[in-house]
């Protein structure tokens, strides 16, 4: 008899596969006759778990393009251990290619990952992802799903090169450009960058939006120890993966699942492990959206209370100088993990069935310049600010820790653009009435507005400043941008212009305060001015009337709520499928 102590294992009658494999009934035997038609035997299926192994790969997403190879570990894994893998394709929201923004399609990628799993006789779950939007989407289903499952990240790139410097992917992209629109670079120099950016399989290698989220799914416990450091093509990527086919087959028996490891404390250590890292601005909105999955609120003073207190420790791209490669030499995130455990709830479960201190407990620091410690930080906070202030009552995102540091405390004139074409369409106009002072803000560009809040928010400096030096100014949009970027960049403005927000009633000339240690942002108008422009305001003609933009506009939240959709967020669970 177990002990209290002693995790309780299923047997293969409780097993949710079994409803439709199991029984003597009609139904079972038109899902066992597939089965065999598929080459299966009821040997491979019945009583066993049966092991979901959901793949993002897809020609359109080049990260993933090794991830057949990665899921033909896994099953090998699972069969291992003595469970039934089945491969299942699923969205893969590239963030390359898709448009207006993987962003638009991440809500979608979580739908459809809950409604697979939840469809299918599945047992357990190994999710597979690693670019952008397809952490927080597969994460976010399979927590509304709540089966066992453990993420396999698919790794990142390997480091660039041009002429024998090292380049990091997206970050040295704008740095470039910058210098190609200044005429300091040639087509032919341009060229060679493009060839050398992206040498292999693998998500972007700096420290943005893919590198941060799957360092805090690690974080949260949720892959195999090591998993989100290994680059793309590292043998052990492979290894590491045949290992979690292993690990979800365990964790279904014992029904190990995202509700029972996953709680708010593994939410602050994610907040903690983001600002120590460096990490995407993007990393909260997708936080906020994952917490309510499962009925964790997460306000945004939350993220900036822990970012005061959790110093900057990887010195990474775009914050710092190395690249994800030398991280997972340097020991990874374990390393990170376990040189600031002091900072950290170290006794939440993971998905090994030990708490995170043991996880890390063996782990070194191999290079103390790419990963510090709190003895030796890169600067004493983290590298994330929250603002409040007359223009966001409900928030604004900056990552001060890849801006100018003299632009943190910045009070200039407002240069408005309503759109993106617009602002693309005048910015290299060398008669454009702008300085270095001048605040440019792009509006319409939040979830309803764009829709699905792209990565704008790097607006580009005008070609005006660009041939006097000047590299970053202040910017304001009610969009994201690319983890992968830097500079002066106030996001995620919320309520967004679209629906009304205080950066609608913004007029080219406005004074606009920045003043990030206070965390303030602020505009120079009266109240009375504002509701004077308030009462002139007029949103947008609905420009959605099918289909899944409509869905989208109808429901999608603000940024502080995640940016989910309303009927998604954590509630009465959804009834599993009758099966007649």
């Amino acid at each position: 008899m177990a002990s209290e102590n002693t995790p309780t294992r299923k047997t293969p009658e409780q097993l949710r596969s079994w409803r439709w494999y199991g029984r003597d009934e009609l139904r079972s035997f038109g899902h066992r006759s597939r089965a065999k038609q598929a080459g299966w035997g009821s040997e491979d299926i019945v009583g066993k778990p049966v092991i979901g192994i959901l793949n993002t790969w897809s020609d359109l997403n080049s990260c993933h393009m090794h991830l057949r190879l990665t899921a033909d570990a896994v099953k090998r894994g699972v069969l291992q251990a003595g469970g039934h893998p089945m491969e299942i394709p699923i969205m893969s929201a590239g963030e390359m290619l898709t448009k207006p923004t993987a962003m638009f399609h991440r809500n979608f990628l979580a739908m459809e990952t809950e409604e697979m799993l939840r469809a299918n006789p599945i047992d357990g779950a190994v999710l597979l992802g690693g670019c952008d939007k397809s952490t927080p989407g597969l994460l976010m289903g399979a927590f509304s799903m709540d089966i066992p499952v453990i993420y396999m990240p698919c790794g990142p790139m390997i480091k660039g090169n041009w002429r024998g410097d090292t380049l990091g992917s997206g970050s040295d992209v704008w740095k470039y450009w910058d210098e190609k629109r200044a005429g300091n670079l040639s087509w032919e120099q341009w060229c060679e960058i493009e060839d050398g950016i992206a040498r292999s399989p693998g998500h972007c290698m700096t420290m943005g939006t893919a590198s941060t989220l799957t360092a805090l799914a690690e974080t949260l416990g949720l892959c195999i120890p090591g998993a989100s450091s290994i680059p793309a093509v590292d043998s052990a990527h492979t290894r590491i993966a045949a290992a979690a086919g292993r690990q979800i087959v365990e964790n279904v028996w014992l029904d190990r699942k995202p509700s029972g490891i996953v709680s708010e404390r593994s939410f602050e250590n994610a907040i903690a492990v983001d600002m120590a890292l460096g990490g995407s601005t993007n990393a909260i909105v997708h936080l906020v959206a994952m917490a309510g999955r499962l009925g964790i609120k997460l306000p945004l003073e939350k993220f900036d209370e822990i970012s005061r207190k959790i110093p900057l420790l990887a010195n990474m791209r775009p914050a710092g100088k190395y690249l994800m490669e030398e991280f997972f030499l340097a020991g990874g995130l374990r390393a990170l993990l376990n040189g600031m455990r002091e900072l950290l709830h170290t006794d939440v479960p993971t998905i090994t069935g030990k708490t995170l201190g043991e996880d890390i407990e063996d782990a070194i620091i191999h290079n103390e310049d790419v990963i510090r410690t709190p003895a030796n930080a890169l600067q004493p906070d983290g590298g994330t600010a929250i603002l409040r202030g007359n223009l966001c009552p409900d928030g604004a995102v900056i990552k001060h820790a890849a801006a100018t540091k003299e632009l943190c405390t910045h009070t200039g004139p407002a240069l408005v653009y309503d759109s993106y074409a617009e602002m693309k369409k005048h910015i290299d106009d060398m008669d454009l009435d702008v300085t270095k002072d001048t605040v440019l803000i792009l509006r319409n560009a939040g979830p309803v507005g764009a829709p699905g809040m792209p990565e704008w928010g790097q607006l580009p400096i005008p070609k005006k400043l660009i041939m006097q030096g000047i590299r970053d100014m202040v910017r304001l949009s009610d969009c994201r941008m690319s983890g992968t970027s830097y500079g002066a960049c106030v996001l995620h403005i919320a309520p967004e212009s679209a629906v009304g927000g205080p950066l609608a009633l913004v007029k080219t000339g406005d004074l606009i305060e920045l003043d990030v240690p206070n965390r303030k942002l602020h505009l120079h108008v009266s109240d009375e001015e504002l509701e004077k422009r308030r009462a002139d305001w007029k949103p947008a003609p609905v420009r959605y009337h099918r289909g899944y933009a409509k869905l989208y506009v109808e429901h999608v939240t603000q940024a502080d709520q995640g940016a989910d959709f309303d009927f998604l967020q954590h509630g009465p669970a959804v009834p599993e499928p009758d099966i007649f």
